[in-house]
């Protein structure tokens, strides 16, 4: 596994956003459906040991994905993405919140508002995501989740499953 594969995180409260800027081993189709398609986010989304879960996926403007984050212990944590832009290959965006299994929101929890591109650099692809916040307490209560530390080890399980070629 290639171990010289570009990661910046940076946190800036002042706009109430997240930016992670991340490279993968793999074209930027590969990565692009590793990204859209539920089968594939099933095996690498979640930071181990936990587990991702879909419920529902319906990838298309307009369309959610509602997934559940499954720990060890088969506790259940669910979320929701509602799709708002799709440029195949190139960008999605989405609000993300957290729910309940069947999809209600649950407002005393952050929302965000991600806006997923990815550049083409030949046999390697960066995916930069753009996440923002309607206020700063949403922001740092994801901070305090340990989302950079949840998120970074998701891309180190997307980063074997590259290699492995099983995607």
């Amino acid at each position: 596994m290639r171990t010289d594969l570009a990661l910046d995180f940076s946190v800036n409260k002042e706009n109430k956003t997240i930016t992670i800027k991340r490279e993968f081993a793999a074209v930027r189709a590969i990565v692009w459906e590793a990204f859209t398609r539920a089968e594939i986010l099933d095996q690498w989304w979640a930071p181990k040991p936990w587990k991702a879960k879909t419920k529902s996926m319906d990838f298309k403007e307009g369309g959610t994905w509602l997934y559940a984050m499954v720990g060890p212990n088969g506790e259940e944590h669910w979320s929701i993405c509602e799709y708002a832009i799709i440029k195949p290959i190139e960008r999605f965006t989405g609000k993300d919140g957290f729910t309940d299994a069947s999809g209600k929101l649950n407002t005393e929890m952050p929302r965000s508002n991600w806006d997923m591109r990815f550049i083409d650099k030949g046999e390697i692809t960066e995916v930069q995501y753009h996440i923002s916040y309607d206020d700063v307490a949403q922001l740092e209560a994801t901070i305090q989740m340990g989302f950079k530390e949840g998120i970074t080890m998701a891309m180190e399980n997307l980063d074997e499953l590259l290699v492995s070629g099983k995607k």
